[in-house]
């Protein structure tokens, strides 16, 4: 079974596609039909499928996750006790939580099955640049 890994690099907060990079895995496989599993190995960051269209979409996510999620400099994070790594750092971990590191994209004709306007999005919850590692299986 193919499988490879994938790294990524990121700038901060914010959705990284890598629909493209999965795209030619899953052409150069060349396997017509089975399921692509994409796994990040990392508790601060997550998997979206998500509109790859209107870059508003984009904001508007990383917007409304700021305001359920704020920094735990912000007063109305107080309770947070894991405070290590910076004011960014709880708030990534819960935000992970709330997502996925984990998605599943069936694979038919030997392409993804995504809908029109959806993509694959790195959801970096950092304030910092990672290197982040997406690991691709394709299974039957």
């Amino acid at each position: 079974m193919p499988q490879t890994i994938l790294m990524l690099s990121t700038r901060g907060q914010g959705l990284y596609e890598f629909t493209e990079k999965a795209a030619a895995f899953v052409a150069e496989a060349g396997q017509e039909e089975g399921l692509l599993t994409l796994f990040v190995q990392h508790t601060s960051c997550s998997l979206l499928i998500q509109e790859n269209a209107d870059p508003d979409v984009k904001h508007d996510l990383r917007a409304f996750f700021a305001r359920i999620v704020p920094p735990t400099s912000d007063p109305a994070m107080g309770w947070v006790t894991h405070r290590d790594e910076g004011p960014d750092d709880m708030p990534a971990h819960i935000k992970s939580a709330l997502t996925q590191v984990s998605i599943g994209v069936p694979v038919f004709d030997g392409r993804l099955a995504l809908g029109t306007w959806q993509g694959l999005y790195l959801f970096e919850h950092r304030d910092r640049p990672h290197r982040r590692t997406i690991i691709l299986h394709l299974g039957p």
